[in-house]
């Protein structure tokens, strides 16, 4: 059994690879793990191309929803976008809180802080940070963003109750986020929930549905909302990579459900004390 620490630098491990991949290779990979299937086509990706603000250099291909599109972004705001990657979800959200407002993108990645801060640079974003750090323990003050969003990042952290805490302090009274993640409904088989490859590739760092809402609901917020939810089909030609013939099957016939899901949930107002009160 690996550490949390040791997942932790597995999956930077990937993501420095993956940073230096263009789109079409991360594409024809499980959420850019690697080469784990014949045909070009990404799981997990939703497409990005028609929103206000998309740049094609940003965009790796890696993410399972589109929380920018539901996270109520106001002109002004103060945004926070958790493993921004290589910026995109993070240039989105710019376009909705405008000059006036501020993006910061945290990564704990060096290879995607780097690649990220040469595209907004490029484009010219003063109001628009990449800082490398950890989620569980933010490079932020407490109280400071408007909103949080985050797209399939907290499937891949061990410790997810610690990053809902850190999102709770970060976030202004009266806040919230929208978060895309990866959840599953049954149990995956044994081989698919150790597979190194597939708990970098989103899928196997993932927990119950209900488990991840009791999470959020433990740490505070309110007006908890499943935004999108869409069922995650894992293809033959990557199952068999960890699965006999027998083993897919019985995968399949007992309708285990791997889901991409968007959440969104409110920090209280002033008054409310926090996690240990309210409810």
């Amino acid at each position: 059994m690996q550490t949390d620490e040791q997942l932790k630098e597995l999956v930077k491990q990937k993501y420095s690879e993956i940073a230096l991949q263009d789109k079409e290779t991360n594409q024809s990979s499980c959420c850019g793990s690697g080469g784990c299937s014949a045909d070009v086509y990404n799981i997990m990706n939703e497409d990005y191309t028609t929103l206000e603000g998309y740049n094609p250099a940003a965009d790796l291909g890696l993410g399972c929803g589109l929380p920018t599109q539901f996270a109520k972004i106001k002109q002004g705001d103060t945004v926070i976008d958790l493993g921004s990657g290589a910026g995109n979800d993070a240039f989105i959200a710019r376009s909705e809180t405008g000059e006036g407002g501020k993006v910061i993108g945290i990564d704990f990645t060096t290879a995607m802080i780097d690649k990220a801060r040469t595209n907004a640079e490029k484009l010219g974003f003063n109001n628009v940070e990449f800082r490398q750090g950890d989620i569980e323990k933010m490079p932020v003050t407490a109280n400071v963003a408007d909103v949080v969003v985050s797209n399939c990042v907290l499937n891949l952290v061990p410790n997810k109750d610690g990053v809902f805490k850190e999102i709770y302090r970060v976030l202004k009274p009266g806040g919230h986020f929208s978060i895309s993640d990866i959840v599953l409904s049954g149990e995956l088989p044994g081989p698919l929930q150790e597979a190194a490859e597939m708990y970098a590739g989103c899928v196997s760092g993932a927990i119950q549905k209900d488990e991840y809402l009791d999470l959020i609901r433990a740490n505070g917020f309110s007006n908890i909302t499943l935004q999108k939810e869409k069922r995650i089909i894992i293809p033959d030609d990557i199952l068999q990579n960890y699965l006999s013939a027998e083993e897919i099957a019985a995968f399949k016939a007992d309708n285990t459900g791997i889901l991409s899901v968007t959440v969104y949930a409110e920090k209280g107002e002033a008054g409310c004390c926090g996690p240990d009160c309210c409810n």
